[in-house]
């Protein structure tokens, strides 16, 4: 019998950028657990509604909640995201357990659709208004269950419905070609 191919998006690091980018200007002292809940929640509401992530992370289901791979790698400042953008530097850094600004530079948000805007700003309004431990049992699905502390499916981030099949079969082909 053949494996069943997942999921899986091209990585929009531009995306994770500026998302990052724009919440911690948000947010002085944002906490990452807010973060990257923040992303995941966009994520999955984007999938959900347009058919396509946001960001197309890998996510890991970690005991605090779904952790975004590669956009908790950008938070700590990872080189190999700058080399991939062409910058020389974030324009945040991590201290602890919190992302601060640099220095006063604006966000660009260009890389980011109007909807990937509306589902970011709905994410972070909402992970803002809940306490860490609120966060993390909201994002203790079942999609996070059924990872079992390992790689998390987009196919269980979809939610059910009569059209789920055809939605997953589809996003099984097109998913690595798509430009998010």
């Amino acid at each position: 019998m053949a494996e069943v191919k997942t999921i899986r998006f091209r990585f929009a690091p531009a995306k994770a950028l500026a998302a990052i980018h724009w919440m911690v200007a948000k947010k002085t002292d944002l906490d990452l657990h807010t973060m990257l809940k923040s992303c995941y929640f966009a994520d999955k509401a984007h999938l959900n509604e347009h058919g396509r992530p946001i960001f197309g992370a890998t996510y890991r289901a970690m005991r605090f909640g779904p952790v975004p791979l590669e956009i908790y790698e950008m938070a700590k400042g990872e080189a190999l995201w700058l080399a991939e953008l062409d910058r020389p530097r974030y324009p945040w850094e991590l201290d602890g357990f919190k992302l601060r600004l640099r220095d006063n530079a604006v966000p660009a948000l260009d890389a980011l659709s109007k909807s990937d805007l509306i589902a970011l700003k709905e994410a972070f309004r909402n992970c803002r208004a809940m306490t860490f431990n609120q966060r993390t049992s909201a994002t203790h699905g079942p999609d996070w269950r059924a990872a079992e502390l390992g790689i998390m499916k987009y196919e269980d981030m979809i939610a059910d419905s009569r059209k789920k099949k055809e939605r997953v079969a589809y996003l099984r082909e097109a998913a690595p070609f798509m430009r998010l």
